[in-house]
């Protein structure tokens, strides 16, 4: 089994076709968590939707912050199982740096289909002895073939963590999103955790207009959705306390050494995390 993982991971990944003149969302992300892997072009378009939505550079911490609590929870109830899907570029907090700080055994499968992250896979590809990484390329609009392939590193017989951050806002087809949520969690077990995080459309007016901005600016569009539609894709699901809440909200930490001083200003983000009974 240890083989063939390491038959699979080490594997040549695609060379990749990277424009750096036009802003791509996993640089410009990378920018405004503190980065260095982006280009002027990120850097441009980062500032010009700050410059209409001052509350995203807080945002750029808010989140990460939350996924490194959300991750932390999982591994401390004992999942060892985890699916981050739209991962982005590497930072000091990736899924695997998190979980197998705690659980050394933990198997994480990052997905994404970005030429720029692609260039970066080999940085993600590495495991505490005992753990596995690996690295699927793939859309998320196919969550049958994410699935098909992470099966070589993940065992579908128990709990795996599924991770949507900052993904399903780049989803913008109707109903699509929630057919990829369902059958994502139609192929994992009882006892598996939906884990999401998604702009808000119904918090800040600024960051609606940040968002008409990007979309006139990236060939990848955004769509932002409000409270009632993100947590319709908790349904059948059993949400973790305290449900469905901004981003900043969901179990943070005392003292509030991971959050922004924003704490409780309006943080334009919702966050869950939600098991399947």
């Amino acid at each position: 089994m240890a083989d063939e993982w390491l038959r699979k991971t080490t594997r040549p990944v695609k060379v990749a076709q990277i424009d750096t003149t036009a802003p791509n969302v996993a640089r410009v992300w990378n920018y405004l968590v503190g980065g260095r892997d982006n280009f002027e072009a990120d850097r441009k378009a980062a500032r010009q939707l700050i410059s209409i939505a001052p509350i995203m550079t807080e945002a750029g911490q808010a989140a990460p912050a939350f996924r490194w609590r959300a991750i932390r929870l999982l591994a401390e109830a004992g999942i060892r199982q985890f699916l981050d899907i739209g991962t982005g570029l590497p930072t000091a907090d990736n899924a695997h740096d998190i979980a197998q700080a705690l659980a050394p055994g933990a198997r994480i499968v990052y997905v994404d289909n970005d030429p720029v992250v692609l260039a970066h896979a080999r940085a993600l590809l590495t495991a505490t002895p005992g753990g596995a990484t690996s690295y699927i390329d793939a859309d998320a609009r196919e969550p049958g073939k994410i699935v098909a392939e992470a099966r070589t590193t993940l065992d579908f017989g128990e709990p795996i963590a599924v991770i949507l951050s900052d993904l399903l806002n780049f989803i913008g087809e109707p109903g699509m999103a929630g057919e990829i949520v369902t059958t994502l969690m139609a192929a994992v077990p009882p006892g598996s955790y939906l884990v999401v995080v998604h702009p808000a459309n119904d918090l800040d007016p600024s960051l609606l207009a940040a968002a008409q901005r990007w979309n006139q600016i990236s060939p990848t569009p955004v769509t932002l959705r409000s409270r009632a539609e993100v947590t319709a894709w908790a349904d059948g699901l059993e949400l973790v306390e305290p449900g469905v809440v901004q981003v900043t909200q969901w179990r943070p930490d005392e003292p509030p050494a991971d959050e922004p001083a924003s704490r409780g200003r309006v943080m334009p983000l919702y966050a869950f995390v939600a098991r399947k009974p």
